[in-house]
């Protein structure tokens, strides 16, 4: 059996509403299935502005020129992340600051921020690791306190929540992702919320190639022209045709992921007790929306030895992020392996298991008995076969 990390699926109305755009005549961009997804995901989650975008890539990339950075500008964010959060901040002109993160959460340590701040800080850029929340309400007053810009990347955190508010709430600004290992998506798509009224005119002419195209077609100018830098943001037809399917179905998706991440916690529990490995969980304030499974090994050779077993079994499981701050680009930032002790000891014992909506039973359980087998408990599982590297989660 190959079981691979993840696998884009059909849900819904996904056919139905691509072959809709193709007859409307518009598959470019901002048509009927664009104006829905933002009107989904502002009703949905009381969000006052949503922009959808061509990826959540270039929605950081909004959001780093809406807070103007000047040269020697910092901005406080994880070094544990995507390389796309910190190179919106370093294409926008700031220096990227890296700060430890939670044991618990993988999610910035809100105490360590506090204590990074400095006259040279204008904004902390707070990414919600599996979809878990940081603590926003803390991030938040640091902000507040500091007279800082605060953006969400809730690259992960679609229909996930901070006691009873949505991440992306929270936030001046705040990204989403629905690429294709998303637990919604829609190819390449992204999201821009707008949460700070004074963002909002920009955003819209930074994401039409820097003009007021949007204000022409609502009919408040005779003719759009150029006003500010800005780029092809926005997503196409076909894309938000996709998400859209996906959108509507959101509820059976979490409920479907939730009973993955159950039976993978249940039945792998056991392995924690005696402890083999830790199984991180979302603290109880926190609504998480089962984006990934992961575990964490007693150390990184443990972790290695794992990984290479399921693969030759035909299982797919990778770790996440190499620490930006160990990668050649941070140590040309000045950075250098040690400095964030508690990123690097995650991050070497991380591995996440396959995680996507049709994941069979028969599938899982397969990935599960072989994890046991790993550490000489459950079933014996048959025959290996050969994998190769897995398909791209971000």
């Amino acid at each position: 059996m190959k079981v691979p990390f993840n696998r884009p699926c059909l849900v819904g109305h996904e056919l139905q509403y691509i072959a809709e755009a193709v007859e409307r005549g518009n598959i470019a961009c901002d048509g009927e299935f664009t104006r829905r997804c933002t009107a989904f995901l502002r009703e949905r989650f009381g969000l006052p502005h949503v922009l959808m975008t061509h990826s959540c890539t270039s929605a950081l990339e909004m959001a780093a020129v809406l807070c103007e950075f000047e040269p020697g500008d910092e901005v406080i964010l994880p070094s544990f992340t995507f390389v796309s959060t910190a190179n919106a901040v370093l294409n926008a002109g700031a220096k990227p600051v890296f700060v430890d993160v939670r044991p618990d959460t993988m999610n910035l340590d809100e105490s360590l921020v506090a204590q990074a701040v400095t006259e040279k800080t204008r904004a902390i850029f707070a990414v919600h690791y599996a979809g878990v929340g940081c603590e926003l309400p803390a991030l938040v007053e640091t902000a507040r306190r500091a007279k800082l810009l605060l953006v969400e990347d809730a690259a992960q955190g679609v229909n996930a929540f901070y006691r009873d508010r949505p991440l992306g709430s929270f936030g001046h600004l705040a990204t989403y992702s629905f690429h294709e290992a998303k637990n919604f998506m829609g190819g390449q798509v992204g999201a821009l919320v707008v949460n700070d009224e004074r963002f909002l005119r920009r955003a819209e002419i930074i994401r039409d190639k820097g003009t007021n195209r949007a204000e022409f077609f609502r009919g408040e100018v005779d003719a759009y022209t150029w006003l500010d830098r800005g780029s092809a943001y926005v997503p196409s037809e076909i894309a938000c045709a996709f998400l859209l399917a996906q959108l509507e179905r959101m509820d059976d998706i979490t409920a479907r992921r939730e009973a993955i991440d159950r039976r993978y916690y249940e039945q792998l529990r056991p392995l924690e007790t005696r402890g083999e490995l830790e199984i991180p969980r979302p603290p109880a304030h926190c609504r998480s929306n089962y984006h990934i499974f992961y575990m964490l090994l007693p150390d990184r050779a443990t972790r290695d030895r794992l990984m290479q077993y399921l693969r030759q079994r035909g299982i797919w499981a990778p770790f996440h992020y190499v620490p930006l701050h160990t990668s050649p680009m941070g140590q040309r930032l000045g950075y250098r392996e040690g400095m964030l002790p508690r990123t690097e000891s995650l991050a070497g014992r991380l591995i996440r298991l396959p995680f996507f909506y049709d994941l069979s039973q028969e599938q899982q359980q397969y990935v599960i008995d072989n994890v046991l087998a790993f550490f000489g408990t459950g079933r014996t599982t048959p025959g290996a076969v050969s994998i190769g590297r897995g398909e791209a989660t971000d």
